[in-house]
């Protein structure tokens, strides 16, 4: 039986910033249009969270039974791979965090009256459990970073800016790109790692596919995608009123240098284990870039507005 301790590394503790860093980014785009509410943006967090765990249960769950995961594994422990915990507990803490999140889900549409965002958390949710369950998972056939993107990218961002100012922005769609990318790092790098086990399996991940010198070049460009998505937000704030506000950007470039430290240690071949430190360095720069594009899209006031979409 699985203590305490298991349990909560087998939820992945140290991927929860990087899931709660689209909803800042969000609630700074929000609030440079004037509408910060602090109740649904408490919502998308406790949403964003425990879909990650729950989405960590699952993958931990699918994997182990499927015999992905084994005790030699490199990366951290896998409660069932492992032995530490049953199948059907693992299987049950999923359904149990992915339940909080439909409930949370069904405060935010309540709070914010937008019903029909049970449509995009139904998804949400699907996505969570399809990654690796179901008899044709998507992470075993190389899209596990189309649906990272998507939901934890744009989703999880401009739902945020969405559920609080009703309105999508300019500025909101590139942080959007932003923490996709990153997210899709995140995932990169952890496959990169699992290259060997996870062919042996035939979990046919991106990285797989790609090989291992092509993923760590398309590792690289997700980390730097963030920085051309700041020159766009520049350049939608050069185009509005408020032209020194407009600039605002500029401060995500601050994390330029770690970006680039972090591309060429894995351009320079870090494998196996020392990638698990890469991991938990995009995990810690995806937060910072959120709360730098969160602050400049509220700097930026008006002027993050470019191409507004409302409902």
């Amino acid at each position: 039986m699985a203590s305490l301790a298991e349990w909560v590394a087998g939820a992945r503790p140290k991927t929860l910033p990087a899931a709660v860093a689209p909803v800042i980014a969000g609630t700074g785009a929000a609030a440079g249009v004037g509408s910060f509410r602090w109740l649904p943006a408490l919502l998308c967090a406790l949403l964003a969270l425990t879909l990650q765990v729950a989405v960590n249960y699952a993958n931990d769950y699918s994997d182990g039974v499927r015999g992905t995961d084994d005790k030699n594994r490199v990366g951290p422990m896998r409660l069932v791979g492992s032995g530490a915990a049953a199948p059907s507990a693992v299987k049950m803490a999923a359904i149990a965090a992915g339940g909080l999140a439909a409930l949370l889900g069904l405060a935010l549409c309540w709070v914010t009256g937008y019903w029909w965002l049970l449509a995009v958390g139904a998804a949400a949710l699907l996505a969570t459990w399809g990654y690796t369950g179901g008899r044709r998972p998507y992470g075993y056939l190389g899209l596990g970073e189309v649906m990272v993107f998507v939901f934890f990218g744009l989703v999880a961002t401009l739902g945020t800016t969405y559920a609080q100012a009703g309105l999508i922005t300019g500025g909101a769609l590139c942080a959007a790109i932003a923490m996709g990318s990153l997210a899709c790092a995140l995932l990169m790098v952890n496959n990169l790692r699992d290259i060997a086990t996870d062919t042996r399996a035939g979990k046919h991940t991106l990285a797989v596919r790609l090989g291992e010198d092509r993923a760590r070049a398309a590792f690289g460009g997700m980390v730097l995608v963030p920085f051309g998505c700041a020159v766009g937000a520049i350049l939608l704030g050069l185009a509005a009123p408020g032209l020194p506000l407009a600039l605002a950007p500029l401060l995500v470039f601050t994390l330029l240098p770690v970006a680039l430290q972090i591309v060429r240690i894995v351009r320079d071949g870090l494998s196996g284990p020392g990638l698990i430190a890469i991991l938990r360095d995009v995990g810690r720069l995806e937060p910072m870039v959120g709360l730098a594009f969160a602050f400049a899209l509220w700097w930026g006031g008006p002027a993050s507005g470019i191409g507004v979409v409302t409902g």
